[in-house]
């Protein structure tokens, strides 16, 4: 078939080359084919399967199939062989849609002409999409508004310009109940109150969701929200890692730290700025060396024996990935050994930004945070008054007189003894047989346990070196004991140039850099993510990816007008999400048949919004709220919910105290997160290990998550607290309870099926209490066992867990 096809048309190209066709001149016909087709894959850096179309020399040279030109003979030039299309697939480009029949007439014609390529005109390779300059595009405000798809902003006229252009039709929007339900766990990660969503859905002024929308982004847990997301960027745990995993007490404060930077909108550029480099700025405050701990989230190995040095190096080599990954969305990892394969980045760029981080030594800063003391001096203020009453009682031991038994027994011990002693000592040691003095002194001994320690915070910090700086050299294989060429500190050539103080490059300059008017990847990786958080997939779907191997833009026009809003807004995060929540194309529903005859069955095109289950923390979250057992209080120490036995006692020791009162019903964010024993509930719903930087968490689906609702010691405590509190709010009006319970966890009323099941369970549960004698939760009363398991109904119900 495929000689056949070739013969054909070679046939009638010869023939219409035979009626005088214009020669093909190679840098007007066949350079651009090459440029836009061919380079991405085979040029002089990558040459996949060993070829390269960069330059005449390379071409001829051939790859790991020989030859593949034959000038004057196209019938045996390999080349022009992959090219044609069989069944509508050609072998190349590989991955992408065929060469047109004209560009495949082109090149054979150039060969049948004896591929005539000029020595001197060497081809350049594409730029790379996310290389390339953002230019603010024109908005389209051209496109005609379709019913239900209002253009509300310019996002929606992007939206509906590809919605036009494959014809799609865009669903309906979310009905006011499942929006309040959108917008709330997107912002703030936690349920709105029925009150709240019945005031919403009542509301009929046309700036209720706009108003709402403000009011959730000045709502303190928008912070805890949306740092949760930095904190898997900055893959932040509260102890070291490896087989030690030795605590970090105090990493919480680089926690609380991200949280109040988010609340009070910092701009994202200064967020950055002194994250890799606070401790660099003129007079930097404490909160700025705090930041800095970002880099200080690393692994590290506190093992006797270790090699130093070596997890030295491991430590900078993952800050550099990590720099790459969340800021520029490149895997600069690959260029640790050998350079990049897919991407120009070199091994020695790899280790010119290896040594911006080579001279930061690890500090520790004395933090004291308002909270801090104001623990303290209340705990002083209960310990003191026992303390007092106990001293008391000891110095009434000390003044008594000794007791006459006391005074016989010391006189009996001397027996007319010449030699001298000491009667102070003996006194003060029978003193101490006084019966009940022992027992004082032991009260005492226990209560000087329980005094409150004072704030000794010390957080993590950067702090540069400036004597006895180290020099950086490649590592030849990524062998950190093998050194190559040195280097300085420089960013990669494919990027705009660095521009440095004076004194040389140091991490101020590479965080300013990253900021630079000229700097393409910046802006367009930190949108992404943004939309990637209210829709459940970016703009681009490979968020730590912008290079070769990862996705094209769905929407590359819309990227590149948010990135230059971005930048218009001042790195705004609160205006971007502002911006994006109060489109149209948020609002729609998830549905995915919303829209019955639409046979563009994906929505890469975003013709409805996503549907997806929420992040782990947020699963928990869910159930405190709606079971009114939360502890809303923000920032400060990680908390440790209780945990079966058998979990700290896997592997080496686990100290684990149970974290006591409200505490305990803390958010997810703040549960201690210990690397080689992290929270098991947490790992069930696909929390990141936290080992490395995580800029998208997986979704899995798994029978170990149903069986963690149902059985989880925590959960079935929320359904307890629920079924009590509704049965208390309604004692005699099932309808309304089920309501409630309803209104709370799903901010919308049973359908009358839903009511109708409900209360057969709710009657079964009665008659088994009645007849049988086996009670569904010990100790309640009947009524309010019933209650308690039509809660647990509800709150293991896919939809509960679910963003809508």
């Amino acid at each position: 078939m495929f000689v056949c096809v070739l013969t054909i048309v070679c046939l009638f190209s010869a023939t219409v080359f035979a009626v005088g066709a214009e020669p093909v001149d190679f840098q007007r016909d066949v350079a651009p084919i090459f440029q836009q087709r061919c380079l991405s894959c085979h040029n002089d850096r990558d040459q996949r399967g060993g070829l390269s179309l960069q330059s005449a020399e390379m071409a001829r040279n051939g790859g790991e199939s020989g030859t593949v030109i034959e000038p004057g003979d196209e019938a045996s030039s390999y080349l022009l062989e992959s090219l044609v299309p069989s069944d509508g697939n050609a072998e190349m480009p590989k991955g992408a849609s065929p060469l047109d029949a004209n560009e495949i007439d082109i090149i054979r014609r150039w060969i049948a002409e004896g591929a005539v390529w000029p020595n001197e005109l060497v081809l350049d390779p594409p730029v790379l999409w996310s290389l390339q300059p953002i230019v603010r595009p024109a908005v389209p405000w051209d496109i005609t508004e379709t019913e239900g798809f209002p253009i509300r902003n310019q996002i929606d006229a992007f939206v509906a310009h590809r919605h036009r252009e494959a014809g799609l039709q865009a669903a309906p929007p979310a009905d006011r109940r499942t929006l309040i339900r959108r917008l709330y766990l997107d912002i703030t990660g936690l349920p709105p109150s029925p009150a709240t969503v019945e005031a919403f859905v009542a509301d009929t002024e046309p700036s209720a969701y706009e108003r709402l929308v403000d009011e959730l982004l000045s709502s303190p847990h928008y912070g805890e929200r949306w740092g949760r997301y930095w904190l898997d960027l900055a893959r932040y745990a509260d102890s070291e890692g490896y087989l030690g995993d030795a605590l970090r007490p105090h990493a919480w404060v680089y926690r609380e730290w991200v949280i109040d930077a988010i609340n009070r909108d910092q701009p994202f550029d200064q967020f950055t700025l002194e994250q890799l480099a606070g401790d660099l700025l003129e007079h930097p405050t404490l909160e700025q060396k705090v930041a800095t701990g970002f880099h200080r989230n690393t692994l590290r190995n506190t093992e006797a024996g270790v090699d130093l040095e070596l997890y030295r190096t491991k430590e900078i080599i993952d800050r550099v990935n990590t720099t790459g990954m969340v800021w520029l969305g490149l895997t600069l990892g690959c260029a640790e050994c050998h350079d990049h394969k897919n991407d120009p980045i070199s091994q020695t760029e790899f280790y010119r930004l290896y040594a911006f981080f080579n001279n930061a030594d690890e500090v520790g800063v004395a933090v004291t945070r308002p909270w801090e003391t104001a623990e303290y001096e209340q705990g002083m203020r209960v310990w003191r008054p026992v303390w007092d009453e106990l001293v008391a009682k000891l110095q009434r031991f000390e003044k008594h007189d000794l007791s006459d038994a006391q005074s016989e027994t010391i006189s009996e011990s001397l027996a007319g003894s010449s030699e001298p002693f000491d009667w102070k000592t003996i006194v003060e040691f029978y003193r101490t047989k006084e019966p009940g003095w022992e027992e004082v002194r032991a009260e005492i001994d226990a209560h000087l346990k329980q005094k409150p320690a004072a704030p000794r915070t010390r957080a993590r910090a950067f702090a540069e070196r400036t004597k006895d700086r180290r020099e950086t050299f490649v590592h030849i294989r990524g062998i950190y004991t093998r050194q190559g060429d040195k280097v300085d500190p420089g960013t990669p050539v494919i990027l705009p140039p660095l521009t440095t103080r004076s004194g040389g490059a140091d991490r101020l300059d590479l965080a300013r850099w990253l900021f630079c008017e000229d700097n393409p990847l910046t802006a367009r990786v930190a949108v992404n993510r943004i939309w990637q958080h209210l829709f459940g997939q970016g703009l681009v779907a490979t968020p730590n990816d912008f290079g070769n191997q990862g996705a094209r833009p769905t929407h590359p026009q819309l990227l590149d007008w948010l990135a230059t809003e971005y930048r218009r807004s001042g790195w705004s995060r609160k205006a971007m999400i502002r911006l994006i929540v109060t489109s149209s194309a948020y609002r729609l529903s998830s549905a995915a048949n919303a829209v019955l005859s639409q046979e563009h069955v994906g929505n890469q095109l975003l013709w409805r919004q996503n549907s997806y289950r929420v992040s782990a923390e947020i699963v928990r979250d869910l159930h405190l709220t709606a079971s009114g057992l939360l502890d809303r209080t923000i920032g400060r120490r990680g908390v440790r919910p209780p945990l079966p036995a058998f979990v700290t006692e896997v592997g080496r020791s686990v100290q684990w105290p149970v974290s006591q009162g409200g505490e305990q019903y803390r958010r997810g964010l703040y549960i201690f997160f210990k690397r080689t024993v992290p929270y098991p509930m947490l790992m069930t719903f696909d929390a990141p290990d936290s080992t490395i930087s995580c800029s998208r968490r997986e979704r899995t689906n798994t029978p170990l998550q149903a069986l963690t609702l149902m059985n989880d010691p925590v959960f079935h405590e929320c359904a307890q607290s629920l079924g009590r509190a509704v049965h208390q709010q309604h004692p005699n009006d099932l309808s309304a309870a089920i309501c409630d319970i309803f209104l709370r966890c799903l901010a919308r009323l049973p359908t009358e099926q839903e009511r109708k099941v409900l209360d057969m369970a709710y009657q079964d549960v009665l008659r088994i209490r009645e007849t049988e004698g086996q009670p569904a939760d010990q100790g309640e009363a009947p009524e309010v066992a019933a209650l308690i398991t039509v809660a647990r109904i509800v709150m293991n119900l896919d939809e509960f867990i679910t963003r809508d």
